[in-house]
């Protein structure tokens, strides 16, 4: 496989190639075929770089995502397997054809399962790439997930999501004469084993969205993978209008999260009581689930019951680590609810003055919080700091 560029100097090239472009930043209407070709090269550059700004702006200039080298790989394939996610998407808006093949006659989704890129391999699955194409040693997607990948968080959540987009699982392998689950028997993975098991002594609901609901409430993963197998709707809701991702994400089950995000379930979906999938971890606190939902794009700005993102909920109730991550997300972190607080103001009011809330204080000014902006009645984070007599958290409010 080639050796990536450094980032730094598919930058450069990027820069010199688009400076071919007009004035105007647009590409010029008419170019020559050497600066086609080189166009190309450069967005295969950037994309073995991860480089998704660079590519993005070659894209817009007319470099072809499907254009291959000598070696049958284009942009698009190359994003398949190498990564980030993001860089897939820039792919498929440039036109990524999924029927494409490397020079092991392999699809993109082949590229993303063997590499255990769950997300790659849900949004292929969902952009029509062919579920069950066979390369040229007789693999399907599903069975180099087993054979190349491990017993690890990964792979399994590429299996899983493997089986929700509708894979065949019966079709042996070609040398080995293997299913999947003989495969992750003989590698001796118990976790794609358990999985696949489950997969292949399935029996189709009678109700699979209820199942889904219910799988994604009770933290089964595998379950989750097989109602969306039998045609449940991703997005079906309870009677208080809870999705799948929302059940998940109020019972911190990522491994349930993991699979409805790389099928495309919605962040930000409400429910009756104004909660999302995303702002639900404000309350939770979970790291992990902020870093799951993260890829699905959910819209910050998305305000719960009490007019507060989810910023606020976490810091006041002492998520040290969450208000450490999500302060670099480009939530609004001065952003103030209904009851006139910002977060600094919530850990202030509402926290015990003791060491987390101590230390989200200090994020958050680290962040850039303003510690100027007063509540309804005019009072600061400073004041009430010391009319709570939280010592430590009015001299952080002092300093600086």
């Amino acid at each position: 496989m080639r050796r990536p560029l450094r980032l730094t100097a598919v930058a450069a090239l990027v820069a010199v190639l688009l400076g071919s472009c007009s004035g105007t930043g647009d590409p010029a209407p008419e170019r020559s075929p050497s600066t086609v070709a080189q166009r190309d090269a450069a967005l295969r550059d950037a994309a073995w770089a991860g480089d998704v700004e660079g590519a993005r702006r070659l894209v817009a200039a007319g470099a072809d995502v499907n254009a291959k080298d000598d070696t049958q790989q284009s942009a698009y394939l190359i994003s398949t397997s190498e990564g980030p996610f993001d860089l897939l998407e820039v792919m498929l808006a440039g036109g990524g054809d999924v029927r494409a093949k490397d020079s092991w006659n392999g699809t993109g989704l082949i590229r993303a399962a063997e590499r255990g890129l769950y997300l790659v391999t849900g949004r292929l699955l969902t952009a029509g790439v062919e579920k069950d194409h066979v390369n040229r040693i007789g693999y399907q997607a599903i069975h180099e997930a087993v054979w190349f990948g491990a017993d690890a968080a990964a792979e399994l959540a590429t299996v899983r999501v493997l089986v929700a987009g509708g894979v065949q699982l019966d079709r042996p392998s070609g040398a080995e004469r293997m299913t999947a689950l003989k495969m992750a028997q003989h590698k001796g993975f118990q976790r794609l084993e358990q999985a696949l098991t489950a997969a292949q002594n399935h029996r189709r609901s009678a109700d699979p969205d209820a199942s889904l609901l219910a799988a994604a409430s009770a933290g089964d993963a595998d379950a989750v993978a097989l109602a969306l197998r039998d045609g449940a709707g991703i997005e079906t809701r309870d009677d208080r209008r809870r999705t799948a991702l929302l059940l998940a994400s109020a019972g911190d089950h990522v491994d349930v999260a993991r699979v409805l995000v790389a099928m495309g379930a919605d962040p930000d979906a409400l429910d009756v009581q104004h909660d999302t999938p995303w702002l639900v971890t404000g309350v939770t606190g979970s790291v992990e689930m902020l870093e799951t939902l993260l890829p699905a794009r959910p819209d910050l700005t998305i305000v719960n019951r009490f007019g507060g993102v989810s910023v606020i909920p976490a810091a006041e109730r002492g998520h040290v680590d969450y208000v450490r991550r999500v302060v670099t997300t480009g939530i609004d972190i001065d952003h103030v609810n209904q009851l006139g607080w910002t977060a600094l103001l919530e850990a202030v009011i509402l926290g015990d003055g003791g060491e987390r809330h101590q230390q989200i204080v200090q994020i958050l000014l680290a962040a850039g919080a303003d510690r100027s902006i007063a509540d309804k009645a005019g009072v600061t984070a400073l004041q009430h700091a010391e009319q709570k007599g939280h010592q430590a958290i009015a001299a952080l409010l002092r300093a600086g």
